[in-house]
């Protein structure tokens, strides 16, 4: 009788050990640092740029409203692929669509994107080029309520209004801008923020404009600046 030795081991019978642990450790290492790059990648949200250009066509401003195709030019020659940009204009209720003048999300093919920069500026031209009457009255709540809605919809990292306005709200008497502004992650820029006539009788209008938006945007969680010279406005732009 053959009696099988307990501490034997078969080799045909046993696991066979790992002919290459190094190569399958450093694989596996491999492994987990691209696992962790792309859940990085996931957590670090957007990086794109949102701007709305605002344009008061209201009364003494609406003299001033050639000064948006500047500002929207700037804008458009910093702008990237994947980036958004809306145009609109404030008259006498202005929280509707129909005061876009235009809007798009440019493409992530720079090609397109160059295609849709180009249809933006033919759009605010024909704009400008029949513009004549300018409004009664200049709802500016309604206006930046609607850039917000616009910005928030497209989930930006930096989301920028640009304010072209000499900052004289003249409501309808039928409308109603009491609610909040809820600015939260947006920065207000004024731009070219012009004095009126009656702002050389008595200065103290001009200032009291000035301080009433600029408390009025921080009080609703919003960033505020104001930009009178348009080179500093292409530093403030070149700067996102």
């Amino acid at each position: 009788m053959t009696y099988l030795n307990p501490f034997h081991r078969n080799p045909r019978v046993t696991n066979a050990p790992e002919r290459h642990p190094r190569r399958a450790r450093a694989a596996t290492a491999g492994l987990l640092t691209l696992v962790a790059v792309l859940l990085s990648g996931c957590d670090s949200g957007p990086h794109n740029r949102a701007a709305v250009v605002l344009i008061d066509i209201s009364g003494e401003y609406a003299t001033e409203i050639e000064k948006a195709r500047r500002v929207t030019s700037l804008l458009l020659g910093r702008l990237d692929p994947g980036d958004s940009i809306a145009v609109a204009f404030i008259d006498n209720t202005s929280y509707s669509d129909r005061n876009f003048i235009a809007r798009v999300d440019f493409d992530h093919r720079p090609s397109v994107a160059n295609d849709q920069k180009r249809a933006v500026r033919k759009e605010l031209d024909a704009f400008l080029d029949r513009f004549s009457v300018p409004s009664a009255h200049s709802d500016l709540t309604g206006g930046i309520l609607l850039a917000r809605d616009f910005l928030e919809r497209t989930r930006a990292a930096d989301k920028q209004i640009f304010l072209l306005s000499d900052l004289d709200e003249d409501l309808k008497p039928e409308l109603d801008r009491s609610g909040p502004l809820e600015l939260d992650g947006i920065e207000v820029v004024a731009v070219n923020v012009i004095r009126r006539d009656r702002d050389n009788i008595d200065p103290a209008h001009y200032r009291q404009r000035v301080s009433h938006w600029q408390q009025r945007v921080q009080d609703d969680g919003g960033r505020w600046d104001m930009v009178n010279e348009i080179d500093r406005l292409q530093r403030l732009v070149a700067q996102r």
